[in-house]
């Protein structure tokens, strides 16, 4: 149960996310709301989120990392999910499209990791079912989810998943477009903020345990204010906590005001922001940021 002080500082942070018209409407939200935050700083964009293994992975999982219990997830989605290839100046692009591939409201990517695939990111069952929600979100509000390949971690890797953001953006004129990259894949998201043609559609980034870049500070979408999402693990061994947190830091002392949020994951491991960020809060509070 949780203590006075606690529900407190949920409330805090809820007021802290400024509502949108423009919002994705729920999704399972009592499933995979934060479990209890611990504590607030920076006006609520910095918080420590309560994670614990025992009930958040053995308690969630019907198979502990492979298979999540049935009621987090809704496979109807499947119905619109097609595996898709695009040809495209710098070559073929294998990529998996949920939702609307035209005429879509909103366009959201992830970016896989080291060792990963486009299959990766609509896996239904596994890290908690959170690839199920996302695939639900974009589909239930009229968007599109893309998983691409991509053939490394720089510069043609960025350049390949730029291609499928310039196309499906032409499909949907204005739709705002949102790239997660987890772990490794967050050098892609970094590489995306320095072309000027990729951050003006941007709608936000949101690095999951991933790295960070000081040439952020300069790119195109730090200029145009892209909202920056940062969901990491305090126990991650891959990246050291303490050095994104100073990232995140660092983009809030360059400009006053930068939307710019942290959720930390008290002991939470490398994979575990995919596992517990809350895509509809990160989402519906990136539409409503002001730029």
């Amino acid at each position: 149960m949780l203590t006075h002080a606690a529900i407190a500082l949920l409330v805090l942070f809820a007021c802290a996310l400024p509502a949108s018209a423009a919002g994705l409407k729920p999704f399972k939200d009592e499933l995979f709301a934060y479990p209890a935050i611990l504590s607030t700083a920076d006006n609520g964009d910095y918080a420590v989120v309560d994670y614990n293994e025992m009930r958040d992975i053995n308690g969630r999982d019907e198979t502990p990392e492979r298979r999540v219990k049935r009621k987090y997830v809704a496979l109807g989605v499947r119905g619109v999910q097609k595996d898709l290839k695009l040809r495209a100046d710098i070559g073929e692009i294998s990529h998996v499209a949920v939702g609307r591939t035209a005429g879509a409201s909103i366009i959201t990517l992830y970016i896989h990791g080291q060792g990963g695939s486009r299959k990766q990111g609509v896996d239904d069952y596994t890290f908690g079912g959170n690839f199920n929600r996302i695939k639900n979100l974009m589909a239930e509000n009229g968007g599109l989810y893309i998983t691409p390949d991509f053939t490394e971690f720089g510069a043609k890797g960025a350049a390949q998943v730029a291609a499928v953001i310039d196309h499906y953006s032409a499909q949907s004129p204005g739709a705002p477009v949102f790239v997660a990259c987890g772990s490794m894949g967050g050098t892609i998201c970094w590489e995306l903020a320095r072309n000027a043609s990729v951050a003006k559609k941007l709608g936000g980034l949101l690095l999951l345990g991933s790295l960070w870049n000081e040439d952020f500070l300069a790119s195109a979408a730090f200029k145009s204010g892209v909202p920056v999402f940062f969901g990491h693990g305090s126990a991650d061994k891959v990246f050291p906590v303490a050095s994104q947190e100073a990232f995140y830091r660092s983009i809030r002392a360059k400009k006053k005001g930068y939307p710019a949020r942290f959720v930390r994951f008290e002991t939470g491991s490398h994979g575990t922001p995919i596992r517990m960020t809350d895509w509809r809060d990160t989402l519906n509070w990136m539409l409503s940021a002001k730029r």
